[in-house]
């Protein structure tokens, strides 16, 4: 039998220590080394793709590189970079309740092939009802309710499944570890498990995982260094929107994202963004404004909504929903400096509608028009719309693909775009009213 040791890992990092400390010294995070035992056995393994393969010249290994497997969700493809490649293992991670699940067995009942869906979570008769919920049954998918790796890969190796699908990662455990369930440990053998099965048979395997409070995925660092994919499942689940974020993709582009509405059917593409995450009733409010937004090959309107109060309670507070954070601060504090607003004193509440999340910095400037209308309670026209990213001096820099944002807005219905002078437009090929602003201080002469 052999023997076991004690080992701690960085829950951050992977990295692994003789013993414990409080501060990891290679990514230098605080409390996030943890004790496992292991055997020495398990801890000398590493993870072989495939153990018969000899050296091989470059010259005589074929690849298709255009061969992908199509799954049947238009917006999933998307965000793969056209389909699932054979052999390619897929995590995807997402809040509680987000719809991990829902779009795993959406997806496995839409795609032509035979699936074999291991559920360490939930019973087949609640996977049957949630298939049912979503009207699509079909022949051909098997669920097996199994947490145990080595009568997994028996039954894998039985139904011989052309897609694999693992609900979750962190359920699973291997009878080789004397460690629970979830532990960094198992959590990495369990993924090395199935990486090799992927990579020997060329068999697609999606691979759910939680996240922690912090919106990592739960697991040591190095299971996202183990899969070729990593997607983020995103959105608040109180709202019906949600977006499929790639993180990683080493067969496609990482800047592609997919977008979901949440129906009693289950999840939905969407076809129109415009039409769902932008309210437009024809009605001007102070503190509300349009910004056209660049994700992946598409671009789409949001709204941006802004609450600017006096601070009640002395220290005043700044709550920011779908955006950066850190981002807002220093466009109030260029607000405050540059455009002669006094927020020192203000509370200030910025969300973005529909309970997305946007990273691109071309919402800039809807975010400083919202906030300077919320302030000074001037209500922006409901057919303005915002694309500039706000720099530090206060000026108003360009954004990438501007031509591609003015289209959007003119399709959406605006009337008049306030962008960044430095672009270089010719006016006269859009049937929009194009305005270029230098600095901040000209959003005053906005109403």
């Amino acid at each position: 039998m052999a023997k076991t040791k004690r080992i701690y890992y960085c829950r951050n990092c992977g990295n692994q220590f003789s013993q414990w400390m409080g501060q990891c010294p290679a990514c230098k995070e605080w409390n996030t080394i943890v004790e496992e035992k292991v055997s020495k056995f398990e801890a000398k393994r590493g993870v072989r793709l495939n153990d018969d393969a000899g050296a091989l010249d470059l010259g005589e290994i074929k690849a298709d590189s255009t061969y992908r497997i199509p799954t049947g969700n238009r917006e999933l493809d998307l965000v793969l970079g056209g389909g699932l490649v054979p052999g390619s293992v897929i995590l995807l991670g997402g809040e509680p309740g987000i719809g991990k699940s829902t779009l795993m067995l959406q997806t496995a009942l839409q795609m032509p092939f035979k699936t074999l869906y291991i559920s360490g979570e939930e019973s087949p008769e609640q996977i049957k009802m949630r298939a049912e919920r979503l009207g699509l049954t079909r022949p051909g998918i098997k669920i097996y309710p199994e947490t145990d790796t080595h009568r997994i890969f028996s039954t894998v190796k039985k139904e011989q499944p052309d897609i694999l699908v693992v609900d979750s990662i962190q359920t699973l455990f291997s009878p080789r570890i004397e460690s629970s369930p979830g532990s960094i440990v198992q959590i990495r053998e369990s993924a090395a498990e199935l990486i090799r099965f992927a990579k020997q048979s060329r068999t697609p395997v999606f691979i759910i995982g939680h996240i922690t409070k912090e919106g990592v995925i739960a697991g040591p660092k190095i299971l996202e260094h183990m899969v070729d994919t990593v997607l983020q499942f995103e959105g608040d689940r109180h709202h019906q929107y949600r977006i499929l974020r790639s993180l990683k993709n080493r067969f496609g582009s990482t800047y592609e994202i997919g977008i979901f509405e949440m129906t009693a059917e289950g999840l939905k593409a969407v076809d129109n963004p415009a039409g769902v995450l932008l309210h437009r009733s024809g009605e001007n409010f102070s503190g509300t404004s349009a910004g056209l937004v660049v994700e992946g090959i598409r671009s789409f309107p949001v709204e941006t909504q802004a609450l600017v109060s006096p601070a009640v309670y002395g220290t005043p507070q700044r709550s920011v929903t779908g955006y950066d954070a850190k981002r807002v601060n220093m466009i109030l504090a260029v607000l405050e400096k540059r455009a002669g607003l006094r927020l020192s004193d203000k509370d200030v509440f910025l969300n973005i509608a529909g309970g997305i999340r946007i990273t691109d910095p071309g919402l800039d400037l809807a975010v400083a028009a919202s906030i300077f209308s919320s302030c000074h309670d001037l209500p922006v026209r409901s057919h303005y719309a915002f694309a500039g990213e706000v720099g530090l001096t206060g000026e108003i820099r360009p954004v990438a693909r501007i031509e591609q944002r003015i289209g959007e807005a003119e399709k959406s219905g605006f009337e008049r775009i306030f962008i960044s002078a430095h672009h270089k437009i010719n006016p006269e090929l859009y049937n929009i009213e194009i305005t270029g602003l230098k600095s901040i201080e000209e959003i005053n002469g906005i109403g």
